[in-house]
């Protein structure tokens, strides 16, 4: 089993990449489940979402500990919160940043400019679907194409283009891919 873990701020989307996620892996033919953890989050308050993958049912219903991939959509919260906590030896990370960031943490580590991208293809600072299109690339655990259905899905037409512009050009753009 793949789990997980989805670090960023109330209003980048991180609850939402996590389903997407799950839905993307469901395309796949893999078991899934995505869930958040929930309190008094606020936009910009920091939040935490997660994923788990297998192939075969998934049982287990309790947060992820100790998760195998690490994502973190604002970089600012590696200085005030623990992402790392927890990951397994051999963990890979995927970090929204504009440059590495020269974390010696031991773990496979990948950078995107996702909110540069977000911005030019959404026109906010979403950074959700743009980070899935880097986790894809860095990881290969779900297709790009079954991403894209997920987020057709879960779309309206028109801002479901604008997420798939995000979602491909960080799969063409992830540094360190």
């Amino acid at each position: 089993m793949l789990e997980i873990r989805f670090h960023g701020r109330g209003g980048q989307g991180a609850v939402t990449a996590s389903a997407l996620l799950a839905s993307a892996a469901f395309n796949d033919k893999k078991y899934s489940q995505a869930f958040g953890a929930f309190g008094p989050e606020r936009r910009g308050a920091p939040v935490a979402a997660f994923t788990r993958i297998a192939e075969e049912f998934i049982r287990i219903r309790q947060q992820i500990y100790h998760p195998d991939i690490v994502v973190v959509l604002d970089p600012t919260l590696i200085k005030s919160v623990n992402v790392f906590e927890g990951m397994k030896k051999h963990g890979k990370v995927v970090i929204n940043s504009a440059k590495d960031l020269q974390i010696s943490n031991g773990f496979e580590t990948h950078y995107v400019n996702a909110t540069w991208i977000a911005n030019q293809t959404i026109g906010k600072p979403i950074v959700n679907t743009a980070m899935l299109g880097a986790l894809a690339k860095a990881t290969g655990v779900v297709s790009l194409d079954a991403l894209k259905k997920a987020v057709k899905e879960h779309f309206s037409q028109k801002l479901a283009e604008r997420n798939l512009s995000a979602l491909e050009r960080t799969f063409e753009e992830c540094e360190k891919c």
